[in-house]
């Protein structure tokens, strides 16, 4: 299932290892059988033993070669390191022995990790230090006296096994660790192979559980899993020429190339399936260590819904049901399990899969409940899903599923495969489901919202056509599958809209309300907006964006009720004290910047540019007059370091503000201390928008974010003769998307074609 037409480097990672083998076996047999003479560099005459100590024994008893690590398990990547441990019984001669051996392989130019002991000091230090118990559990010999090895495994895993609380212990603190520092490898747009959750440390980790005699090694769905990892590693260091576990973007269609894969995309979407089986076995194994470790829970059986109970703090099937008669058995029991906050039993996971039959299309209304029952448990959907993503329950019971398990995001906005990102706004959207007159429909367009990016073309258009047809298969009444289809065909017009739009403009508040069409699908994309942001990143919903939606629901709602358009707002009670400065006032508070000053062409990008100056990231701004006011909002963080000082930022700005500062000079140096990026990124691109406002032009920018960028898109409008009368600006990721209403000296929208095209041109020529 996962191996498809990828090829496998696994006879080419056995025929090193064994290369390897033979060059070690060569190495040890001169070093141990040799004898030390004068020759060697000791001054001596050949033949003649070493003046600096006694005849050293010269056979290969009492010391033996062991390999641990990758080379130990046989899985030898090109650039990886050699792990070895020289044992020994005591022979006077072993560190010349290891020296014969360590300074060869040295001059290879292969990396080594090395170690001289006897089997109790092995056995010691295992006692101490994980790394080290690990690798002498998958130890194998290579060269030497073979008893010698196996009397350190067998005494290292004697007592692994009779101290297994304390060391499990310490192997799951080590694993969090890890997850912690390095994250989710399948949701990883640049993920460590090694390390992070899901990659092959936590293979590693569970066959040393298997190895205490705790739970079952690693089934064949993981270890198929696992080797794919081993070959995405092994086309890794071929492609980078070193021995690397960071999969980085630019190396993803080269590697992806070595393995017969198509693209990065498809090289993505394996590694994903990958790291979410070893994810999903992993926490499985940790259950099962908990109740060996903790003792049994208790064996009772209590009723959680027809034909459902929890028993030994799993949920499982009751006695004499099966699910062969009962269709909605397996949404019933997940929805049971999710409400009561404990995972399905493997065995009931396993007997759902295989034996429940289909749905009947349209579903029962039963069907449907448990669904949304399931989604409306929040956070506890999120394991109980996973578990029916992993049996194959999920594709049988929504079919369109298939198109979007597992595929990645590859932008640093989002933090999940798509798949991943629909079950989290799911979850989400349950802590709103007391905020709509439509619970149902919120959880069920939340769980879909994005179900178009399994197709070509935009994901919210194909997405309103699948949707549809889901809808429908779900047994939703005709006027459902229209709200269903309207909510997904337009998640994204709130976001996009309050950040991208001046709401101060009618033709903006009329445009959403006419696409909108009631409150009761304005209040469900209300609440989609916020979990959907939240569930994609930070860089996706914060403070700033979450109070622009707000205020756009405020309006539209107001149009939707009859109700004339509502007002621009008046200054805030800070900012109509600040504007009392009369030339110009600067409030610095944490992230936020604010800028109160009479209305005049340039001021959002002077502003910008003594920021940029101060080495501060604009992510997010918003500009708009009141009156003869402009106002400014400014969300920056520093590009390192700590951010500058308050005082100093607010003096620069206002001395720009009062023309008594040159920050082009200012800018201009830094531009010159900057290093060229080496990524390549795709060309800005300037949009100019049509029919988005009546009284001024509406330009779109998107480009790659770099300091500065702000200041250098104004001082183009303002060398086209246009004043900048209100932006949207925002940087999600690495990519900003700026939207400004601009207009020429006499206050009018742009017209003239040639004018449109000059502008345009003006712009990304100042981004380039």
């Amino acid at each position: 299932m996962m191996r498809g037409e990828a090829r496998s480097f696994a006879a080419t990672r056995k025929d090193r290892a064994a290369d390897i083998d033979r060059w070690l076996t060569d190495l040890f047999r001169t070093a141990a059988t040799r004898p030390y003479a004068r020759e060697e560099g000791s001054g001596g005459k050949g033949g003649l033993p070493d003046e600096r100590g006694p005849a050293a024994p010269t056979g290969m008893g009492g010391v033996a070669l062991v390999a641990v690590g990758s080379l130990g398990r046989g899985e030898l990547a090109p650039g990886s390191d050699l792990d070895l441990v020289l044992l020994h019984n005591g022979r006077e001669d072993v560190a010349r022995i290891a020296d014969r051996i360590w300074y060869p392989i040295w001059d290879s130019g292969i990396g080594l990790d090395h170690s001289v002991r006897t089997v109790d000091e092995a056995v010691k230090v295992a006692r101490e230090d994980l790394k080290a118990v690990l690798g002498l559990i998958q130890a194998r010999h290579v060269v030497g006296d073979p008893e010698l090895t196996r009397s350190a495994r067998e005494a290292v895993l004697v007592e692994w096994r009779a101290d297994s609380r304390r060391r499990l212990a310490e192997l799951r603190a080590s694993a969090d660790k890890r997850a912690e520092t390095g994250g989710e490898l399948a949701f990883l747009l640049e993920p460590d192979l090694r390390d992070a959750r899901g990659g092959l440390r936590d293979v590693q980790a569970m066959q040393a559980v298997a190895a205490a005699w705790v739970a079952s090694a690693p089934g064949p769905r993981v270890r198929e899993a696992y080797e794919l990892l081993l070959d995405i590693r092994h086309g890794l260091h071929l492609v980078t020429a070193r021995g690397t576990d960071r999969l980085v973007l630019q190396e993803q269609d080269a590697v992806a190339g070595t393995l017969g894969m198509l693209d990065a995309e498809a090289l993505m979407r394996r590694l994903a399936e990958a790291g979410r089986t070893i994810s999903h076995a992993f926490d499985a194994t940790w259950r099962t260590v908990d109740r060996l470790l903790t003792g049994p829970a208790p064996r009772g059986r209590r009723p959680l819904a027809d034909g459902v109970v929890e028993h030994g703090g799993e949920v499982v099937l009751a006695r004499g049901v099966t699910p062969r008669s009962d269709p909605t058995l397996v949404l019933r029991a997940a929805a049971a399990a999710a409400e009561a906050g404990l995972p399905l039993a493997p065995a009931t996971v396993s007997a759902l899969a295989a034996q429940s039959p289909p749905l009947p299309v349209p579903w029962p209304p039963e069907a449907r409940g448990a669904l949304v029952a399931l989604l409306g448990a929040g956070r506890a959907a999120v394991p109980v899903w996973e578990e029916l993503d992993q049996a194959g329950v999920l594709v049988k019971l929504i079919p369109d599923w298939e198109r979007v398990r597992h595929r990645p995001q590859r932008n640093p906005v989002h933090r999940y495969t798509v798949d991943r990102h629909l079950i989290e706004t799911a979850a989400g959207a349950a802590a709103f489901t007391r905020e709509v007159s439509r619970p149902d429909l919120l959880l069920i367009s939340a769980l879909l919202h994005d179900i178009g990016k399994g197709w070509p073309g935009d994901h919210s258009t194909t997405g309103e056509i699948v949707a549809r047809d889901i809808g429908a298969r779900m047994g939703l009444p005709q006027a459902d599958v229209e709200i269903l289809a309207t909510v997904v065909r337009h998640h994204l017009l709130l976001p996009e809209t309050a950040t991208r739009r001046d709401l101060d403009d009618p033709v903006t508040i009329s445009r959403v309300a006419e696409a909108i069409g009631s409150r009761e699908v304005l209040e469900l994309l209300a609440a989609l907006a916020v979990a959907d942001g939240s569930a994609t990143g930070p860089a996706a919903w914060n403070s700033w964006k979450a109070s622009l939606v707000s205020d756009l629901v405020r309006r539209v709602r107001s149009v939707l009720s009859g109700a004339p358009p509502a007002p621009a707002p008046a200054l805030s009670a800070d900012q109509a004290a600040l504007a009392r400065h009369g030339g110009g006032a600067v409030r610095v508070n944490g992230s936020a910047v604010t800028v109160v000053a009479p209305d005049r062409p340039g001021l959002l990008w002077r502003a910008a540019g003594v920021l940029a100056a101060h080495r501060m990231a604009v992510r997010a701004a918003s500009a708009a007059s009141a009156g003869s006011t402009a106002v400014i909002e400014f969300v920056v963080v520093p590009e390192y370091g700590s951010p500058p000082d308050p005082a100093t930022l607010e003096a620069d700005l206002r001395l720009v503000l009062a023309g008594r500062l040159d920050i082009e000079q200012r800018l201009a140096r830094r531009a010159r201390s900057m290093r060229p990026s080496r990524v390549p990124v795709a060309p800005p691109r300037v949009t100019l928008l049509d029919d988005a406002s009546n009284t001024a032009s509406v330009v779109e920018v998107r480009a790659h974010d770099r300091p500065g960028l702000l200041w250098r898109i104004g001082r183009a409008f303002g060398e086209c003769g246009l004043d900048v009368r209100a932006a949207r600006v925002e940087t999600l990721g690495a990519e900003a998307v700026d939207v400004f209403y601009v207009a020429d000296r006499t206050g009018r929208p742009i017209v003239d074609e040639q004018q449109r095209i000059q502008v345009r041109e003006h712009v990304l020529a100042a981004l380039r």
